[in-house]
């Protein structure tokens, strides 16, 4: 009786173990097979999507972007060079003059009479002069009474002119063409030399004023080309006229100059205006701002895809900037970018493509 239970208990640990060998047997068998049926399909579903688009770079001028002011190109404060009453105004203040234009007459008081006087003297002179140069060639003249003869002549020579000067001088002309700014007289003032009698202002051509870096100052040269664009929305094109050699003390930036044509004199000083000043071409890609990423580091960037689907990202240098997109530089010319869907997604992580369709830059 015993030995039945014991044959019964052997026939039944030998085929457990026999279960048991086949089952481990036959997992590693069945996990291929699973594997082996896998399809590409169904790895892609399992790869996290995103949006892309290829793209080629173009070339795009670097600016230096300025904020600056419209200046006149020169002005001055016209004052008297001789003393005297105004009798006479003829320039109103915010019209414009010519060049040579009368701004204001000075009375002659006895300049006219002193001037006859210093004729008549120079003429009493030369008669002198005359007769002791005779009697010089004649041996009864001493050459030394000759020369001072000559000298006494040519004093009176240097007064006549000293008083025409002086009449002109009662005469106060524009120097240039411009508008008068400024005119402190007014008929009955009495000015001396030295006093102020108008402000002349020259607005063309008219200088568009900027504070370059010592970065860029070395990238600027003048006779290059540059726009500008007033507060008042005009649109202005010239060329760099003047290049400070001296920084600013207390901001270290350099006084550029851009002259812009102002024929119509339309444009006036004071105006505030953002320069742009293209220094380079460089082959550059007009993104969205949208696509734009930070990086752990906090360098600004984007992420795009390699050819094997792998996540990259690439810091790059914005150039420039507009209603329709960035334009980036630092990046292969031809680029595809991530354009929905790169916050989610990670360098080296592989992933799914799907083609966007949207407009470039959008």
């Amino acid at each position: 009786m015993k030995t039945s239970y014991y044959i019964a208990a052997g026939v039944a640990l030998v085929a457990a173990a026999w279960v048991v060998s086949g089952q481990l047997h036959d997992a590693p068998a069945t996990e291929a097979t699973e594997a082996a049926g896998t399809t590409p399909a169904e790895e892609q579903a399992a790869l996290p999507a995103v949006r892309v688009r290829e793209q080629t770079a173009t070339p795009r001028a670097v600016e230096v972007i300025l904020r600056g002011r419209t200046e006149a190109v020169r002005e001055v404060e016209v004052r008297a060079e001789t003393k005297g009453k105004v009798i006479e105004v003829l320039a109103e203040k915010g019209s414009f003059i010519e060049g040579g234009a009368v701004l204001v007459r000075l009375a002659d008081d006895d300049r006219q009479a002193r001037l006859r006087q210093s004729k008549a003297l120079l003429a009493q002179r030369a008669i002198e002069y005359n007769a002791a140069a005779k009697l010089a060639k004649q041996g009864f003249k001493s050459e030394t009474a000759t020369a001072d003869a000559m000298a006494k002549l040519e004093e009176a020579k240097a007064m006549v002119a000293a008083m025409e000067i002086d009449i002109g001088y009662t005469t106060i002309r524009a120097p240039f063409p411009g508008y008068v700014e400024e005119r402190p007289v007014e008929i009955g003032d009495f000015v001396d030399v030295g006093e102020p009698v108008a402000k002349i202002v020259d607005l063309d051509p008219i200088l568009i004023i900027g504070q370059v870096t010592e970065q860029d100052v070395p990238r600027l040269k003048v006779g290059m080309p540059g726009k500008a664009r007033l507060i008042t929305g005009d649109e202005l094109t010239g060329k760099i006229r003047f290049i400070g050699a001296t920084a600013d003390e207390e901001t270290r930036t350099f006084r550029v100059e851009l002259e812009v044509p102002n024929a119509d004199r339309r444009i006036v000083q004071g105006l505030s205006s953002e320069l742009r000043l293209p220094v380079a071409d460089l082959p550059a890609h007009r993104v969205s701002p949208a696509i734009l990423t930070l990086a752990d580091n906090g360098d600004i960037g984007v992420k795009t895809l390699s050819a094997d689907n792998v996540v990259e990202f690439h810091p790059v240098t914005i150039v420039g900037d507009g209603p329709d997109g960035v334009w980036l530089a630092g990046l292969p010319d031809k680029v595809t970018f991530i354009t929905v869907g790169q916050e989610f997604v990670q360098p080296g992580q592989k992933v799914a493509p799907v083609p966007d369709t949207g407009a470039s830059g959008s």
